[in-house]
């Protein structure tokens, strides 16, 4: 690794099975872009991929393979000669590959066919801090992947670029929404927020103007996703790296498809959220 860029990490589909015990699930924080990056080069959905957020890194390729790159748009180049993303490349031995910069969307994923070797902790590769090795790659990092890998899948050449500019951001209503005001149920319904500068792979910071006030309640169940309100009118929306449990309101639970477009907004950006009337219930 030439350059490291800014957070890169291994991640994959997540971490299950030890939630009683206060293991976030992790895994990559748009699971949409992962899967896609992962099916351009013929590999399963889950398997170990690059994450980068906003500037990507640098990478010198000492054997030949297949890559590709999905998420935010980058500025990615091979050798001096731009690349497209969302498209299966061939990268030759002995070259290297600059990532660039987001002009659109935060976070991308780079895929290389057969996946990024790496060790599995608790039936996973996901960088967390505290139960793998290191929490993000470094510059000088080695990192190795199958040569020669035969693929078994069925591969899709290229692929359409997402959206990221959208700001509607679709919600179930959470376990405590019903102990909300009307006037305050209004109000996540029709305000505007901004994405706070202190958002991570952990939790968004939403702000907004006209503000929110819930309880505090007993400690209970949360997740990726997760809305929670607190009494002094902070909106932090839980990502993929979130805690287990909570003792804040729970408002809101924002869809699978949800989390991946608010994990590419970046501070600043704004979103809104349309709320279904369709009953969720928070996994334990």
């Amino acid at each position: 690794m030439i350059s490291s860029g800014l957070y890169s990490s291994l991640q994959d589909l997540g971490r299950f099975g030890y939630r009683n015990d206060g293991v976030p699930w992790s895994g990559a924080m748009d699971l949409s872009s992962m899967k896609m990056a992962n099916s351009l080069v013929g590999n399963r959905e889950g398997d170990t991929v690059m994450e980068f957020t906003a500037t990507g890194p640098s990478l010198f390729f000492e054997e030949e393979t297949t890559i590709a790159i999905s998420g935010g748009e980058f500025e990615p180049d091979l050798e001096g000669s731009k690349i497209p993303q969302n498209k299966a490349i061939k990268v030759p031995a002995k070259s290297t590959l600059h990532l660039g910069i987001a002009h659109s969307g935060i976070r991308g994923y780079l895929a290389v066919k057969g996946g990024f070797i790496a060790e599995k902790v608790l039936g996973s590769s996901s960088f967390y801090n505290g139960i793998t090795e290191k929490a993000t790659l470094k510059k000088g990092d080695t990192l190795s992947f199958p040569i020669q890998v035969p693929s078994t899948l069925e591969t899709i050449t290229s692929a359409q670029k997402t959206n990221f500019d959208a700001n509607e951001i679709e919600v179930y209503k959470g376990p405590e929404y019903i102990f909300l005001s009307d006037a305050a149920q209004q109000e996540l319904e029709n305000q505007v927020f901004t994405v706070g500068t202190d958002s991570n792979r952990m939790a968004y910071v939403l702000e907004y103007q006209n503000i929110v006030y819930a309880n505090e309640i007993l400690t209970a169940p949360v997740q990726p996703g997760t809305v929670q309100l607190t009494p002094a009118g902070k909106l932090v929306v839980l990502m993929r790296d979130s805690q287990t449990t909570g003792g804040y309101s729970r408002v809101l639970q924002l869809t699978e498809s949800a989390i991946d477009m608010l994990a590419q907004k970046r501070a600043g950006e704004e979103v809104r959220f349309r709320i279904s009337d369709l009953p969720f219930g928070i996994l334990v």
